[in-house]
């Protein structure tokens, strides 16, 4: 065999990645969403969320549009964490997610399903849940379980406790669930530590994070400022996911609609640092173009796919955890 004598001052690309911007033009879409959240503003439903921006610096109207300065906004996305451990109900579960790793979920949440032992096509229940997570619990490739069908045949305010308890006892992965709001969250919360135990709680943290999104263009309604606080306040991680689409609730160009994307996802951060510096936060999205002709959201479309790599891009610029949406 051949000797090769080893590279001098060998430069390695580090992996392969998508980047969709210099760093010029991330720094231009920054000023542009400090320009929107300082001039146009972000319309928060809850009065507790608004007294908390007012006292905080930014600036509340009588609308309920709250306007936030740049320094607030660069402060909380420097206060938020660059790292963070999912924990699932075993330690060799664990799963971290931060700048340059990646890993992948399951997409949620399919309505209908051909039942497998009969092939009627019908609505999601829980134990199709109950099945499906032991299925995701199975594969390697999926570090971090969502729901991908619905306890539909339970009552719908109270589905998502349903779900977690769906899914808590089918997987020792980690979950990221929707909560509907903060009361669901501390039912969940405390589901969660009845499954692994008090010691391991403390010691790894909630093996269930969450996920909420803001209403596209700019509003922050009260469920989601709900779950914003209540996340901030019990120590748990919260992706904070716009689903704003192109053509539709956003600009029809992929860049106003990212500008606009960021302004949703970084007014919940703001709102998540002023709760508690720190609190753990994921920058999400399930952007997408809306196709016009039908009215209804490109899902895996290409579209999609240039977005994704956008956020991506985005957050390591921010260097936040990001979590982005296929199809």
């Amino acid at each position: 065999m051949t000797f090769r004598a080893p590279s001098a001052g060998f430069l390695a690309s580090g992996g392969f990645r998508l980047e969709t911007f210099t760093r010029d033009e991330l720094e231009e879409l920054h000023r542009a969403t400090l320009e929107i959240l300082e001039h146009t503003g972000v319309y928060v439903q809850k009065e507790e969320a608004r007294a908390l921006f007012r006292e905080k610096g930014a600036l509340v109207e009588s609308d309920g549009v709250v306007k936030m300065p740049p320094w607030m906004v660069d402060e909380a996305i420097r206060s938020a964490p660059r790292r963070l451990t999912m924990a699932g109900r075993t330690p060799q579960r664990d799963c971290v997610i931060e700048g340059g790793r990646v890993t992948f979920t399951c997409f949620g949440e399919g309505i209908s399903i051909y039942d497998p032992f009969d092939g009627e096509y019908r609505t999601t229940c829980k134990n199709d849940l109950k099945y499906s997570t032991r299925i995701i619990d199975s594969l390697d490739v999926i570090s971090v379980v969502e729901r991908c069908v619905g306890s539909q045949d339970v009552p719908a305010k109270v589905q998502c406790v349903h779900n977690y308890e769906a899914i808590v006892n089918n997987t020792t992965k980690p979950v990221f669930l929707g909560p509907e709001n903060g009361r669901n969250i501390k039912i969940m919360l405390e589901m969660a530590k009845a499954a692994v135990g008090e010691a391991r709680y403390k010691a790894a943290g909630s093996p269930v994070s969450f996920i909420t999104c803001p209403v596209s263009p700019l509003r922050l309604v009260e469920d989601c400022c709900d779950i914003i606080m209540t996340c901030a306040e019990e120590d748990v991680a919260l992706c904070i996911l716009s689903m704003a689409m192109s053509g539709g609730s956003a600009p029809v160009n992929l860049a106003g609609t990212l500008v606009t994307h960021n302004a949703e996802v970084l007014a919940g951060i703001v709102l998540s640092q002023l709760v508690k510096k720190g609190a753990k936060v994921v920058y999400g999205s399930s952007t997408t173009a809306m196709n016009l002709k039908i009215a209804t959201a490109c899902v895996g479309s290409p579209e999609l796919a240039m977005i994704n790599a956008a956020v991506a891009s985005i957050a390591r610029f921010y260097g936040l955890p990001s979590w982005v949406a296929g199809g």
